[in-house]
């Protein structure tokens, strides 16, 4: 019987499930209301600021390592570089399939480890020729532009919102420390423009207010692309968890005609054969 390369792909935040797949809990208040506060929010906001560092450091490495590795193709050294830069991919692809788990709630099967024949130059060649390999230096090169667009979007939509929304909290801080009435919208040698009135306050809080309840939206949109790319780059083939899915049920029915065969025989030991 095969044993598949981890968990089934899945997504605990499928609609109509609740954390870990369970059936979502009543709540007083609506999604829009809560969406703010929500922990699933925070670990998707977390997930998108993380992603800026981690992916400069990805494709940094993996464009250094490629671009050796070409430029040496014409000795013998260039081979083993290559693959240890696609090596070095897959070890990170394993560091980026826990933190999808672990804050995106996202499940990724592992893909099927490389396996040579024997010696160095075997895993070599493995590698090189394993399309999950070269799946895994795409999403490294092509992650890093889309982690630099998520993070300067979802930072933007968070910080503006929630720092309009707190506005007649601190704007004391602008007569205090600058001197000025409150945050400048206009200025000339003429004339200036402050935001220091009740009712600007208030449009001002209630703008503000409206970015922070549509930030968690635009946030999950973000996260929905890298849902994406980590389960078509990262994961196994389909054709690969199709061929396990097979071997999986093929030793599932072995085991079930087996368990039919004993118990048929049982039941002739017992029963035809004890009467005759």
């Amino acid at each position: 019987m095969a044993t598949a390369y981890g968990p089934a792909s899945r997504d605990h935040h499928s609609p109509g499930t609740g954390s870990g797949g369970h059936p979502p809990a009543k709540h007083l208040f609506p999604a829009a209301l809560r969406a703010p506060l929500d922990a699933r929010t925070w670990r998707e906001l977390g997930y998108l600021v993380l992603s800026l560092p981690i992916s400069v450091v990805l494709f940094s490495f993996a464009v250094t390592m490629v671009s050796l590795g070409m430029g040496m193709l014409i000795t013998f050294l260039g081979i083993p570089i290559l693959a240890a830069g696609l090596a070095m991919c897959r070890g990170f692809g394993v560091m980026e399939r826990g933190r999808a788990r672990g804050l995106l709630r996202l499940e990724v099967a592992d893909p099927a480890p490389v396996r040579g024949k024997g010696g160095l130059m075997s895993w070599v060649g493995a590698v090189l020729k394993s399309g999950v390999s070269w799946r895994h230096l795409l999403y490294a090169v092509l992650h890093m532009p889309w982690a630099v667009f998520a993070f300067t979007v979802a930072v933007t939509f968070w910080s503006y919102g929630w720092a309009a929304f707190t506005y007649p909290l601190w704007r004391w801080v602008f007569p205090v420390y600058a001197s000025v009435d409150g945050i400048q919208l206009y200025g000339d040698a003429t004339h200036q423009l402050y935001l220091d009135s009740p009712f600007e306050l208030a449009v001002t809080s209630t703008l503000g207010l409206a970015l922070v309840l549509v930030t968690p939206w635009i946030v999950r949109g973000l996260v929905s692309v890298d849902r994406l790319m980590v389960l078509g780059l990262l994961g196994p083939s389909r054709l690969a968890s199709r061929v396990s899915e097979l071997e999986s049920d093929r030793g599932v029915v072995v085991d079930t005609a087996a368990a039919d065969l004993r118990r048929i025989e049982r039941d002739l030991h017992d029963g035809a054969q004890a009467r005759l």
